[in-house]
């Protein structure tokens, strides 16, 4: 983990903050009604997720210049990007693009700073709660006002399990394994299934979809609550370039008993 300066994280975390909340207006305005087109990685963006995307990286950049700047949305960065930056930002303006566009609540603001490439902290705001949440390992886990404490239980067939449809199809088998063990929810948004692990309205996540700008804001609030998270196709973290073509992460998540379960039923 990188020593950081406490005065330097403080002044960025408060942006942060600051930043997404500048941000909600515009985000619920626009809720269910905003203009899509899909890209040719067959995700889905509209306006709101650049105007977003603009808004929090003008705000910090006038800040803090020497700042590195990601985002899902940055249409300028065909090639990968080297991180060489001390601190940067890694953001996904709207994660859960299809619920925001067609009206179903489950999508949020993720921005997440990274120190040497590793997750420090986290700002995301849960659209379907208006409700901020944010932490970091040793700083804590807030969902709005609310510090979070994990709770450490055992795996139970009551147990209820975050899983994003497989984009590859190969892994569709493990919604069948989840469901014969666990209750699963699929919300469409993998930023808020991890950051409700975090936050201990759900018990576990599973994904096989993600790309760095989905999770990274949401991991420094598992690892400030204690949860684990495993990567079954190589670390994550520290990032080392962003790269908008990257593959997609495969990884499962939770409290210490539960990670191990998924791990004996998923692992390839």
């Amino acid at each position: 983990m990188p020593t950081s300066s406490p005065q330097a994280l403080n002044d960025r975390i408060a942006a942060a903050k600051a930043a997404v909340l500048e941000q909600t207006a515009l985000l619920h305005a626009h809720f269910g009604r905003a203009e899509t087109r899909w890209k040719s990685d067959g995700t889905r963006v509209t306006p709101v997720d650049v105007a977003i995307s603009e808004g929090i990286f003008r705000s910090l950049s006038a800040q803090f210049p020497q700042d590195q700047y990601f985002s899902e949305e940055l249409a300028d960065a065909p090639d990968p990007i080297a991180v060489t930056a001390n601190y940067s930002w890694v953001l996904d303006p709207i994660d859960g693009t299809n619920n925001y566009a067609t009206g179903i609540a489950h999508c949020a603001i993720a921005l997440a700073l990274l120190e040497d490439g590793v997750p420090v902290y986290g700002v995301i705001y849960d659209l379907s709660r208006r409700t901020l949440m944010h932490g970091g390992p040793g700083r804590g886990m807030f969902d709005g006002e609310r510090e979070v404490r994990f709770a450490a239980v055992d795996p139970t067939p009551q147990s209820i399990i975050g899983f994003h449809s497989p984009y590859d199809k190969r892994f569709a088998p493990h919604a069948q394994i989840i469901a014969a063990n666990f209750k699963l929810r699929g919300l469409g948004s993998s930023t808020l299934h991890l950051a409700y692990v975090a936050a201990g309205i759900l018990e576990g996540t599973v994904d096989h979809n993600v790309k760095v700008w989905d999770i990274a804001a949401a991991v420094p609030l598992v690892q400030a609550t204690g949860g684990r998270l495993v990567y079954f196709n190589g670390d994550v973290f520290p990032l080392r370039q962003f790269d908008l073509k990257m593959g997609r992460i495969f990884y499962v998540a939770g409290g210490a008993s539960m990670v191990t379960k998924l791990e004996t039923l998923l692992r390839p």
